[in-house]
């Protein structure tokens, strides 16, 4: 009866700090991943000693992150004021593209009453119980969240990474004798799984970068370089990411002509599609080691649950649950 009830207690307490247990869990995958890039700095442990080591780790973290943060700045600079740019061409262009594509409606008797751009975005906003403000302040808060969240993560998983081999072996020290070493075993794999599905994200990246720049070079697109950078940054964010590209790139195609963004958005509708179906699941299959319908159900679970957030960490849970299962079957244990 105790048992039963301190995990009723237990299973509450989670449930209630489930916020607070993602961000731990994510800010984990985080550091498994970039953990073989910093492992450099364990090797030099018998002649330096365990100080030093952890001050040559720390050096080493502090390098990613600021490789990290310059590529985003980067990024940033060469993305932002063409957009800016084009974003006020589309503005001015905004009321003629609206009043033609409800002429285009009326035409085909899908539309039987005008409306002006000012009502349609009043609608959009206030929706049906709610009002322009509270979308707003709904949205700033979101971001104000989502911001705290992410340096959360930042900050937690480069502790993670300095402190980690302490914390292992302080863990591992709860762990029976007899399962120790397949625990290690476990863990060790799980890491490895883990850095080759962060690698094949920076593989999927440049891929789509490439599809992106190249497609849109060809069709004549100003800026296509900016998108090219949107979509390699936007395949780290499944779901949203695709999609914040594919809608830039045709906002962009539609200062140039309707046509080119009817082409444009047809064009990254299949990329989207060849990307979720097939390079997603082949390069996981490759690098990772999970097969595409294992990556395939992961996704649509973890969309399921936890939406975008979800999405991200379907494909590593998928990979260290496949590691965990291999190891507790016969031929696995015995290996």
């Amino acid at each position: 009866m105790f048992t039963v009830v301190a995990v009723v207690i237990v299973g509450a307490a989670m449930w209630a700090a489930r916020a607070a247990l993602m961000l731990i869990y994510v800010s984990a995958i985080i550091a498994m991943g970039f953990s073989p890039m910093v492992r450099f700095a364990d090797r030099p442990r018998r002649a330096s000693g365990e100080k030093r080591v952890r001050v040559r780790r720390t050096l080493a973290i502090l390098a990613i992150y600021v490789t990290i943060i310059v590529a985003l700045v980067t990024v940033a600079l060469t993305v932002i004021p063409p957009l800016a740019d084009q974003a006020s061409q589309l503005w001015d262009r905004l009321p003629r593209l609206f009043r033609d594509f409800q002429e285009f409606l009326r035409r085909h008797r899908l539309l039987t009453q005008r409306v002006t751009l000012e009502q349609a975005v009043q609608t959009a906003s206030a929706g049906e119980n709610g009002n322009a403000v509270n979308t707003v302040l709904t949205a700033i808060w979101s971001v104000v969240g989502g911001v705290f969240g992410l340096v959360t993560i930042l900050i937690l998983s480069f502790y993670l990474l300095v402190e980690g081999h302490a914390l292992f072996d302080y863990v591992t020290r709860f762990v029976p004798d007899a399962s120790r070493q397949r625990f290690i075993t476990v863990a060790a794999a799980s890491v490895e799984k883990v850095s080759a599905w962060l690698r094949a994200q920076f593989i999927l990246a440049f891929v789509m970068a490439a599809f992106a720049g190249i497609g849109l070079g060809l069709m004549g697109v100003p800026y296509y370089y900016v998108v090219a950078l949107l979509a390699a940054v936007g395949e780290t964010i499944p779901i949203v990411g695709p999609i914040v590209a594919g809608v830039t790139a045709v906002a962009i195609a539609s200062t140039v002509s309707t046509k080119l963004a009817i082409t444009v958005g047809v064009y990254f509708f299949i990329l989207h599609q060849l990307e979720a179906n097939v390079l997603v699941p082949k390069i996981m299959e490759q690098r990772v080691g999970v097969s595409p319908v294992t990556v395939i159900i992961a996704l649509l679970i973890g969309v399921e649950l936890w939406g975008i957030v979800g999405a991200l960490l379907a494909i590593p849970t998928a990979a260290i649950l496949s590691v965990i299962v291999q190891e507790l079957t016969p031929d696995g244990a015995g290996g």
